[in-house]
């Protein structure tokens, strides 16, 4: 009976650990995926908070050059905590439709 829990317990263990190292191998591939897939005019957000476009990616470096503002800035590619597709430039439909002027009613003399 001793044995029988032993075993048990060590399954139950293996298990555990079997499960936390697969999600964590998942979190990775998911991390690459978003690095791999950095381009140019993205919106990148470095884990000190930095918000910037990418302006380049060096790959046989493994570097960045992020433009903030007009400011070039280089960091590593593990320093990139989010990123956002690259963004495109639109002119708003409200820009193209007229304003309307609303009289005021009180007469000036």
């Amino acid at each position: 009976m001793n044995y029988m829990s032993l075993i048990l317990i060590v399954v139950v263990f293996g298990g555990m650990m079997f499960f936390m190292n697969r999600q964590q191998k998942k979190q990775q591939q998911q991390r690459q995926n978003q690095l791999n897939s950095m381009q140019p005019g993205s919106e990148i957000i470095t884990i000190g908070g930095l918000h910037g476009i990418l302006s380049s990616i060096d790959d046989a470096k493994g570097t960045i050059e992020l433009d903030c503002e007009g400011v070039i800035l280089t960091f590593d590619r593990s320093a990139v905590k989010t990123v956002k597709p690259a963004t495109t430039v639109e002119t708003p439909a409200e820009a193209a439709t007229p304003v309307e002027t609303i009289e005021s009613p009180i007469e000036e003399n």
